[in-house]
């Protein structure tokens, strides 16, 4: 019975990555990896970069693995903002994401390692672009952020396997670009505008009129039950979601689906039946947490994922 190991975002934490490898059976030989099973397989569900000391390690490792023909990897959104910030708008000459303290900040480690036009900044952004979005086979879904079935068949239908061309990439650059939401919506999750006059107050004290969804919790029926990251849920509106808006949670007897990007805590759970979010913070000081799938389940259980500390 062959295996998937998935294994999400890893931000720069290389150390972390190779204890995963090691407690999941893998092993460095030469220029390669084996596994005892010759059938095993990996897949990365993005965000190598940033946060972590040793980016250029992760990636190296990363791309050794799918070398050697073991391995797939997905594009996160840190991909996509390191893409973004190197490469300018064609049109007007200044970078799709701006160089300002708040981005120079959250990419700090990767540009020590891979700084504005150096050779081997190029070649690993050239690498990223080759990155899907997402990635579907007949037993799993694996995706970054979120997986909205509309925006994934929309990006399918443009993109046929879910890797951007250079003209795609620059239009998920460009705020007000359609293009842009597609893809936002699915590497760095779903947002929703709160019903006229609804807002909400963050952590920070600041006004939000947005609030972020729990796209896969097919029971959700309100704001209340389909938002996160609301400090005070009693601030939302306990009304029921809109048509549209209902179509984007993720069905309940839908293929199993993996993902990262939400910086989980405390002891790995279900989001629901067929969703599992891996991502709890090893980019900071929380453990990689990675799943095992074996082939013929069309279930998932809580006894396949392993805590790498």
């Amino acid at each position: 019975m062959s295996i998937t190991d998935i294994i999400p975002d890893i931000h720069g934490q290389a150390e972390k990555l190779r204890l995963a490898l090691k407690n999941l059976g893998w092993r460095r030989n030469g220029t390669t990896w084996v596994h005892p099973e010759p059938d095993r397989q990996i897949v990365l569900l993005g965000d190598f970069i940033d946060r972590g000391p040793e980016n250029g390690a992760v990636i190296r490792i990363v791309r050794e693995l799918m070398d050697a023909g073991r391995a797939q990897a997905i594009m996160g959104n840190h991909e996509l903002n390191a893409i973004h910030f190197h490469t300018d708008d064609p049109d007007n000459g200044a970078p799709l994401r701006v160089h300002d303290k708040g981005n120079l900040d959250q990419h700090e480690s990767f540009l020590k390692e891979f700084p504005l036009g150096a050779p081997q900044t190029k070649d690993v952004l050239n690498w990223m672009k080759g990155l899907p979005l997402f990635i579907e086979t007949d037993e799993f879904r694996a995706v970054h952020a979120a997986w909205i079935q509309s925006a994934i068949d929309d990006l399918r239908r443009q993109t046929g396997v879910g890797v951007l061309s250079e003209d795609q990439l620059i239009r998920a650059g460009r705020k007000g670009d359609a293009f842009y939401d597609l893809v936002e919506a699915v590497a760095k999750g779903p947002e929703a505008r709160l019903p006229y006059p609804h807002f909400f107050e963050d952590k920070g004290g600041k006004v939000r009129h947005h609030v972020r969804l729990k796209w896969w919790n097919s029971d959700a029926r309100t704001w209340r039950q389909v938002a996160m990251s609301v400090p005070d849920i009693n601030q939302l509106p306990d009304t029921p979601l809109s048509d549209d808006l209902s179509t984007a949670i993720y069905p309940d007897g839908d293929t199993p689906v993996f993902f990262g990007h939400y910086w989980m805590s405390g002891n790995p759970e279900l989001q629901s039946a067929n969703a599992l979010c891996l991502d709890y913070s090893a980019g900071a000081d929380g453990p990689l947490v990675t799943y095992s799938h074996f082939a013929g389940s069309c279930y998932l259980s809580l006894e396949n994922v392993a805590i790498h500390r």
